[in-house]
Parts: structure tokens; sequence; C-alpha cells
């Protein structure tokens, strides 16, 4: 049996996250609808991550809309994940993601309050 290449690794991902554009949203889209992919894509979240928190110049900005995008757009059995990344670290890049996600109400649609 040969080696097959995997279609996502971490560092795809994590340039994927920083570019975008509407064919890196609708890979990363197809990304999320595979649950064997769920690790690939928080390892590329957690690099992105990091790589913001070197960068020279912070986009604040940026890393919002990115939070909302993902917030909005993962699957409920990400949302947990995507907020546990966030809050990885005090760094304000991940402040800014993590405010994204919050905006984005994701979290609150996949596991809504109970009434009691």
């Amino acid at each position: 049996m040969t080696n097959i290449a995997p279609i996502a690794n971490r560092d795809m991902v994590a340039d994927s996250l920083s570019g975008m554009s509407d064919e890196n949203r609708s890979w990363l889209k197809l990304l999320m609808d595979n649950p064997a992919s769920d690790d690939t894509l928080l390892d590329g979240l957690h690099l992105y991550l990091d790589r913001q928190a070197e960068a020279r110049l912070l986009n604040t900005l940026k890393l919002q809309k990115c939070g909302e995008w993902l917030g909005n757009e993962a699957p409920a059995r990400l949302q947990m994940r995507l907020m546990e990344a966030a809050k990885a670290s005090q760094h304000a890049a991940h402040a800014a993601f993590r405010e994204g996600l919050v905006a984005s109400g994701g979290l609150e649609r996949a596991y809504p309050k109970a009434n009691i």
C-alpha cells in the first residue's frame, strides 16, 4: 500500500485561517463537516493563534472576524473545543479571537441554557 498524503495539515489550516478568502472559507467548511479532521482543524487553529501572538503587529479586528466566522460556521461538536482554544492563553490575540467567538453566539446555540 502506498502512502497517501492527508487532505489537510495544521499548516494548511493556519494559512487558510490567516487568508480567509472565499476559497479558504469553503475549504474550512468542508473540513469542519468531517469529524475525523477535528484534531487537524484545532491544531491549525492553535498554530494560527500562536503565529498571531508572535506577530509584530496584532490585527485584533481580523482575529475577531475569524472567531466570529468560526463560531457561526462550526458545528455544535466543535464549539466547546473552539472556546477552549480561545482561552488557552491570556495574550491579546487569544482575547480578540475569544471576543469574536462570544459575539457569534455559537456556544450558546450548541449548548442552550436549561429552563429551570
